[in-house]
């Protein structure tokens, strides 16, 4: 059933990015909402399912975009795996940690993506900094939230449920 929760919030995530990137000049969106669900997923269940939805997240975002077919997918299942794996060694419950969590996942992403498109001659990044920063700004903001409503809503079922008990 978790499986089917994961695959379903990649699929909102795909979604929702290629709307938003058609909106946007450029063709590009500053957030990168399937790298959001994938540290989520990855804070939540561990460094192997971290793992799993990035490699999986980022080949199908690979397929729909115009860029190299694996290169997004070994970025976001490296950093599934690494998030997963400090999640569980570090307590990442409070506020602080988990943006920090997701500002270090999406600068992570970025070298990656970008080190592997320069290492291998396909396209160079003059000057990425900026666009990095809103980026991981941006994520770790819409990941607060996610988390934040993710985590509210057992509340307010239990809450909806009592209400109708009396």
């Amino acid at each position: 059933m978790k499986a089917v929760g994961v695959l379903a919030a990649i699929a909102v995530a795909l979604a929702l990015q290629t709307t938003l990137a058609r909106f946007l000049v450029g063709g590009t969106a500053a957030l990168d909402l399937v790298l959001v669900v994938v540290v989520y997923v990855a804070l939540t269940s561990g460094p192997v399912t971290g793992m799993f939805a990035g490699s999986l997240a980022g080949l199908i975002q690979d397929a729909l975009s115009s860029g190299v077919i694996g290169i997004g997918g070994l970025a976001k299942s490296i950093v599934g795996f690494l998030t997963g794996a400090i999640g569980q060694q570090f307590i990442v419950t409070a506020a602080l940690p988990r943006f920090m969590m997701f500002v270090a996942a999406t600068a992570a992403h970025a070298a990656v993506f970008m080190g592997l498109y320069v290492l291998l001659g396909l396209r160079s990044f003059p000057s990425p900094w900026a666009a990095v920063a809103s980026q991981a700004a941006g994520n770790a903001v819409v990941g607060m939230v996610a988390f934040t409503i993710i985590e509210s809503l057992p509340g307010i079922v239990e809450r909806r449920r009592m209400r109708k008990r009396l």
